[in-house]
């Protein structure tokens, strides 16, 4: 991919937990923020932000196209349900109150919901009406921070080796099976210390974008966890440090929260 220019959102929270994109609206929210900001994704025009009155400690957030429906995950406790104008708004999950759930991160995939937890080493799955589809346990030694779904049903893990004491992103099958991992050499992907854990987004084609914190860049893994290139750097980053990512494979638009903005790279994908 060859990044082609890149413009900046700039906003008056505190810094960027998770931004994410629905049809033609980019959302982004905040740490201990309750507003979900909403821009125009083409124009980058302000518009009316999403006041969640309960909602206190934002720490990612998604979307699904097909439901037209927001998902924040908030401190570790619960995951909120919103509409995409901020007219229905629902603490979402857990459905019982006996549920223990520690959510961190989210993912979409058609319809269904991918959350991990770091507290029970889990990766779990929900459909649109909030019933549990799946339940993965992850090797003792991986703690996960986030998580998609690859084209090909298996999970794509951002996570803390507490062995290796560093981050890798790692590929796991339906069964917990790792099936391969990449780690980098330093500095590459980040070594333990106060980083935030890797945020990753992946195409159609199997193709992964990761951040990498500390070295400021984001790197492009191809499918059999192998680095292609570093596809956006320092430089470009305006020496911003990247926290969250969401990769917008229709516009080829690669979003990067980090610090107080969004960056919004316009990226084109290359003939395979």
């Amino acid at each position: 991919m060859n990044v082609l220019n890149n413009r900046f959102l700039l906003y008056c929270i505190d810094r960027v937990s998770g931004v994410t994109r629905l049809l033609d609206v980019v959302y982004v929210v905040g740490l201990e923020s309750s507003t979900i900001l909403r821009y125009r994704a083409t124009t980058y025009e302000r518009l009316t932000d999403i006041d969640v009155k309960s909602l206190t400690d934002p720490t990612d957030i998604a979307a699904c196209e097909q439901t037209s429906q927001l998902y924040v995950a908030d401190s570790m406790e619960y995951v909120w349900r919103i509409s995409s104008d901020g007219a229905d708004i629902k603490r979402w999950l857990p459905m019982l109150p006996s549920d223990t759930f520690t959510p961190w991160s989210l993912s979409v995939t058609s319809t269904r919901l991918l959350v991990t937890s770091d507290w029970t080493n889990e990766l779990r799955q929900f459909d649109a009406v909030g019933d549990e589809v799946s339940r993965l346990c992850l090797p003792y030694y991986m703690v996960p921070g986030h998580a998609m779904e690859s084209p090909t049903g298996t999970f794509v893990v951002s996570h803390h080796n507490t062995r290796l004491k560093q981050w890798q992103v790692s590929e796991v099958n339906t069964e917990g099976q790792v099936l391969r991992h990449f780690s980098g050499t330093r500095p590459v992907l980040d070594r333990l210390g106060k980083t935030p854990p890797p945020h990753i987004a992946v195409d159609s084609q199997g193709n992964i974008f990761v951040v990498s914190y500390d070295s400021r860049r984001i790197l492009q893994l191809d499918h059999l966890l192998a680095i292609c290139c570093i596809i956006i750097d320092e430089h470009e980053l305006k020496s911003g440090q990247p926290r969250r990512l969401c990769y917008v494979e229709q516009s080829g638009q690669l979003l990067v929260g980090m610090g107080y903005s969004v960056a919004v790279f316009d990226v084109l994908r290359r003939y395979r």
